[in-house]
């Protein structure tokens, strides 16, 4: 988070990349080609490309994802790789992503499909990108309405009244969005704990759990009681002995999509209670 949103002078922005990429993004993803193409090319022997075993995938690149004329391709493999490096960097974060899709449903490709995946992936997640490859299909990990909701919710608890909740939200999205040492665990701790203190001021009860609060606000403020128990089960998994509040829990149990979940669910349960008591 930068320094001009953390003191609320801009308004708060999710880092996850839906509609972009960034540089350190585009490189890991290209480390991936390089590791897992580029660089067993180069090791193999001769210059040409009609000796190697890529020969075949890179005819099917040309003839199928860029539909050029495959007497275009580069004869040495070293002005190959080149020209692939230099149509990468130049392309938008849409094309790169088409590449990688049409990469991993290559069947024939000549390398370690799993692994190459398996690679790709942690890349992606590492560097907060909206999208992972599930299935054999690059595919979205969230949406632009999903990002919003924690956006809409973090903005919406700038206020005196519920700055409780917009510190735990806050906390709760810098410890996600940490690229060298996320806290999955902890993040779905203050998310959580967004909701409860939302709850403890609505309700005029600054002591309760959320429990108690949740109970308490259905005197002034109608919840749907299928919204009432569901975080009400959230809640108690979060705090049972095995929970997250609890150091009993193994911190590997837990990932980026358990902590981005209860991220925006807990701020989209924020934004209605806060529209609730605002109707009331």
């Amino acid at each position: 988070m930068r320094f001009s949103e953390r003191i609320g002078k801009k308004p708060i922005k999710v880092d996850i990349q839906l509609d972009s990429m960034d540089e350190e993004l585009r490189i890991s993803l290209w480390n991936v080609i390089e590791f897992y193409v580029n660089k067993p090319l180069k090791a193999e022997d001769g210059h040409i490309m009609s000796d190697s075993r890529f020969n075949d995938i890179f005819n099917t690149i040309w003839f199928s994802f860029f539909k050029e004329p495959i007497d275009n391709i580069p004869i040495n493999k070293y002005a190959l790789i080149d020209e692939l490096r230099k149509r990468f960097f130049a392309w938008t974060y849409l094309d790169v992503y088409d590449f990688f899709d049409f990469i991993v449903q290559c069947r024939d490709l000549p390398l370690n499909r799993d692994a190459f995946i398996e690679d790709s992936n942690f890349v992606l997640q590492r560097e907060l990108s909206g999208y992972r490859i599930i299935n054999g299909i690059l595919a979205p990990l969230t949406n632009e309405n999903e990002i919003l909701e924690i956006e809409k919710a973090i903005n919406n608890t700038e206020v005196k009244r519920y700055e409780g909740a917009n510190i735990h939200l806050a906390e709760a999205l810098n410890k996600l969005s940490d690229r060298k040492n996320p806290d999955y665990r902890n993040s779905i701790k203050e998310s959580i704990s967004a909701i409860e203190s939302i709850c403890q001021v609505i309700s005029n009860n600054p002591k309760a759990d959320l429990g108690t609060a949740l109970k308490k606000l259905k005197t002034s403020i109608p919840i749907h009681p299928a919204l009432e128990q569901g975080f009400l089960k959230i809640y108690g998994y979060t705090s049972d002995g095995n929970g997250i509040r609890h150091a009993l829990l193994e911190e590997h149990n837990l990932g980026q999509e358990d902590a981005l979940f209860m991220l925006i669910a807990s701020s989209a349960f924020v934004n209605y209670l806060i529209a609730k008591a605002n109707r009331t």
